[in-house]
């Protein structure tokens, strides 16, 4: 069977850094009730707690928090055990949440806290990427749907 890894918000977890969720509601239910879905928010799995402050990625691509602490180390912590995951379960898809700092696959914040976003790609997707494991937003589940074979 194939296995996939979510994005914990978008599964309905409240772990965004507001403390809620990106719940998204369709073929994300059915893969999970498939027993296809692997959920993690990397963020959290780093060590970050629920809420935290908002971070964005700097164009020296360190990713600071709001208060102007340095969270790279627990961004790049989450990245890893995403990875681990991957490994563990022969991951080839992922499917994370647009536009965070983790997790977006082709936008981001711009790193001014001015809720701009510009092309880019979080810490979990580039490391994901650079491994071989195909990264889809929530956005582009249609692309995904036929890489899923309910037979297998």
């Amino acid at each position: 069977m194939v296995k996939i890894l979510v994005s914990a918000c978008l599964l309905g977890e409240k772990v965004r850094y507001d403390g809620g969720d990106s719940r998204k509601v369709g073929l994300l239910e059915t893969w999970q009730a498939e027993g296809r879905v692997i959920p993690l928010c990397p963020e959290v799995a780093g060590g970050l707690p629920v809420p935290r402050s908002p971070a964005e990625i700097q164009a020296d691509d360190r990713i600071i928090n709001i208060e102007h602490e340095d969270v790279t180390d627990a961004f790049e912590r989450g990245a890893q055990k995403a990875l681990e995951l991957c490994k563990h379960h022969q991951i080839e898809i992922a499917i994370l949440k647009e536009g965070s700092p983790s997790c977006g696959s082709s936008l981001i914040n711009n790193g001014n806290f001015d809720r701009t976003k510009i092309p880019g790609q979080g810490i979990t997707t580039r490391l994901l990427k650079a491994n071989h494991i195909r990264v889809f937003s929530e956005n582009e589940l249609d692309q995904v749907a036929p890489l899923i074979n309910p037979s297998d």
